[in-house]
C-alpha cells in the first residue's frame, strides 16, 4: 500500500472520533470569486458536527493592506481561543474540495506552535456526498485557552524574497495555475502585474491532490521533482495571497523536507511592487 501523508486523516478516522474530548474540528473553507461559493453560508447550511468556522478573511494582520497576512501571535491566539481551540487539542481542518484553503489554516496552526493538526482527506464535499453526519446546529463553543509559540523561521518576507531572487539561495515553488504563472491569464486581483519571480518553479496546488485526496508520498515526490525542485535543497512556497502555497508546504512537510518557508505576501505583494523583477512565459 502506498504511504500517505502523516498530516492527513481520512473520513473514517474523523467520524469515529466525533465528540471526543480534546478534538477540535475547523471548517477553513474559503473561495475565490470565480468559484462562486460562499464559505460562511455553506457552513451555516451544513457542517461536520462540532465544527467551528475559521474565517480566513478575518484572522489576518489588520494593519496590512495585503490579503490573508498572518496575524501577530497574540491576535491569532485570541481568535483560536474564541473558537474554543486550545494549543494541546488534536485539530482537524477541512475545506470544501479537500486541498485548497484547509492547508493554509493547517500551516497557520503549525507556525503558531501546534503540531497535532491535520487536514481531512476528501474535504467536506466528499464527506457530505458519502452521507456522513452533518448538522445545521451552531457549535456550542467552550472557552479555550490558546497559547501561541510562533516560529518566525517558517515565514518569508518581501526582503527575504528580494535576496533569494538575487542570490538563488533557495528554490521558489509557485502554487498558482500554469496560465497565471506564465502570464497567459491575468491576475484576478486588480493592480498586479502578471508573471512570476525569476527562477521560480510552477507547482500548481491542484497537481498535489486527485479527486479531493492528497497524493501518496511517492507521487508527491514525482510531481515536485518533475516541476524542477531538488528536494535536498531549501524551498520557499508562494502563490497568489499565501493560501494555496500551503498545499506545497504540506507536501514538503509530508516528505520530511524541513528547510522551507512560506512567502506570506506572495504575488499580491510581489506583483504590486514597481521594482520587483517579473518574468513571463515558460522561463
Amino acid at each position: 500500500m502506498s504511504e500517505t501523508s502523516p498530516f492527513v486523516v481520512d473520513a473514517d478516522w474523523l467520524q469515529s472520533r466525533l465528540g471526543t474530548p480534546g478534538l477540535s474540528i475547523v471548517d477553513a473553507s474559503w473561495y475565490l470569486p470565480a468559484q462562486k461559493r460562499d464559505a460562511r453560508a455553506e457552513y451555516d447550511a451544513a457542517h461536520i458536527p462540532g465544527g467551528v468556522f475559521f474565517d480566513l478573511d478575518l484572522v489576518v494582520d489588520v494593519d496590512s493592506s495585503l490579503p490573508h497576512m498572518l496575524p501577530r501571535p497574540g491576535i491569532f491566539a485570541q481568535h483560536a481561543s474564541s473558537m474554543g481551540i486550545s494549543a494541546d487539542d488534536t485539530i482537524v481542518v477541512y475545506d470544501g474540495p479537500g486541498f485548497f484553503s484547509a492547508p493554509r489554516v493547517w500551516w497557520m496552526f503549525r507556525v503558531m506552535g501546534v503540531y497535532q493538526v491535520f487536514v481531512l482527506d476528501g474535504g467536506f464535499d466528499r464527506w457530505k456526498a458519502a452521507g456522513r453526519p452533518v448538522t445545521t446546529e451552531p457549535t456550542k463553543i467552550a472557552s479555550g485557552f490558546f497559547h501561541a509559540n510562533f516560529d518566525a523561521s517558517r515565514v518569508a518576507s518581501l526582503a527575504d524574497m528580494r535576496r533569494i531572487v538575487e542570490t538563488g539561495e533557495s528554490q521558489i515553488a509557485d502554487a498558482r495555475s500554469h496560465a497565471r504563472f506564465t502570464a497567459a491569464e491575468p491576475e484576478p486581483r486588480p493592480g498586479l502585474r502578471s508573471g512570476h519571480m525569476p527562477g521560480a518553479k510552477n507547482v500548481p496546488y491542484s497537481s498535489l491532490s486527485e479527486n479531493g485526496e492528497f497524493l501518496p508520498l511517492e507521487r508527491l515526490v514525482e510531481v515536485l521533482e518533475d516541476a524542477g525542485l531538488d528536494l535536498t535543497k531549501p524551498v520557499v512556497t508562494s502563490c497568489g495571497s499565501g493560501v494555496t502555497a500551503a498545499v506545497i508546504t504540506l507536501a514538503l512537510e509530508s516528505l520530511r523536507h524541513r528547510d522551507h518557508k512560506l512567502y506570506d505576501g506572495s504575488w499580491a505583494e510581489w506583483g504590486a511592487q514597481a521594482d520587483t523583477p517579473v518574468v513571463t512565459g515558460e522561463d
